[in-house]
């Protein structure tokens, strides 16, 4: 964890005269490359770092300055507690439990009441209302792999349901909305993925280690792309599924249509996933336009209709 690390450093420093970006590194078993982008963000923060090439040479804190626990703010305090909380819940282990340690040494005691009253008045809470409850375990098993740089083991079944046993390299965790996933080098696709938790079975930390390489930043915007292929449909709803409509669209799109409806401007796609949407507000729900959307879910409530009839 970045702010673990950062903070550890920071921890550090004081105590050393000068010490290498190598030393840094083997001590917090991760790149020299990483370690020089530790110290900019540490300049950047406001603690003069400066470094010394050659020989001997290495990073130090500026002499003369001192760091005190004031070098972090109220507000920073608060927000890196948020957030540590926040994980908390679902990545559990030491380090974490460390690092809320040394945050909290930062904490003048005069100020702490205040610094937890403002932290908890965000309260996030990442694990899921009824699902999968793989979840907690297997984020503690991808986190292990990470850590150790092994490979996993699974069974994976894409949107269509068909399953494959996939080998992974596992190089990041992400929280997309509301959805965890890890992204990983795909030994079978010979290529990087997203792997959605919900969708593995079987998970395993295999023996064999591997060594890392190079990754790309996972897509995970795509305004860009539905802003060509996304048209706006006409629904009625009832006020009964407002709050899930509004998931998906604004207030400025939904205008009244009696006491219990509402006409609504929803973005859709034409494909699977946005025609199982519409069907999921069941009857509450009917497309006024266009004609084509219309009919294609007319289609489909038929097919369902089918399946109870024979």
């Amino acid at each position: 964890m970045k702010i673990d690390r950062l903070i550890g450093i920071i921890m550090i420093m004081p105590d050393k005269k000068r010490i290498g970006a190598q030393e840094l590194a083997d001590k917090f078993e991760v790149s020299t490359r990483t370690i020089y982008r530790d110290m900019d963000a540490i300049n950047m923060a406001g603690i003069p770092v400066c470094s010394t090439s050659g020989v001997g040479g290495g990073f130090e804190i500026m002499q003369n300055y001192k760091i005190e626990k004031k070098v972090f703010t109220d507000a920073d305090l608060s927000a890196i507690l948020t957030g540590l909380y926040g994980l908390s819940d679902m990545v559990r282990g030491d380090d974490l439990i460390n690092v809320l340690a040394k945050v909290k040494s930062f904490i003048p005691a005069d100020r702490e009441k205040y610094i937890e009253t403002k932290a908890n008045r965000i309260y996030i809470d990442l694990s899921p209302w009824i699902g999968n409850r793989n979840t907690e375990r297997y984020l503690k098993i991808i986190k292990a792999a990470l850590e150790e740089n092994r490979l996993l083991t699974f069974e994976y079944a894409d949107r269509y349901g068909n399953k494959s046993t996939r080998n992974a390299e596992p190089y990041r965790l992400v929280l997309k909305s509301n959805h965890w996933y890890f992204q990983g080098y795909c030994l079978v696709r010979n290529d990087f993925r997203l792997f959605r938790l919900c969708r593995i079975s079987d998970l395993q930390m295999s023996r064999e280690s591997f060594v890392p390489r190079d990754y790309p930043k996972p897509q995970l915007a795509f305004d860009d792309i539905l802003e060509t292929i996304q048209t706006k449909i006409k629904l009625r709803v009832h006020r009964s599924v407002t709050d899930r409509v509004l998931d998906y669209c604004a207030f400025e799109d939904i205008s009244s249509d009696g006491d219990e409806h509402y006409i609504v401007r929803f973005p859709f796609v034409e494909n699977e996933y946005y025609y199982d949407i519409l069907l999921s507000y069941g009857d509450k729900c009917e497309c006024l336009e266009p004609t084509n959307v219309r009919e294609k879910l007319k289609q489909r409530i038929r097919n369902v209709l089918s399946l109870y009839e024979n």
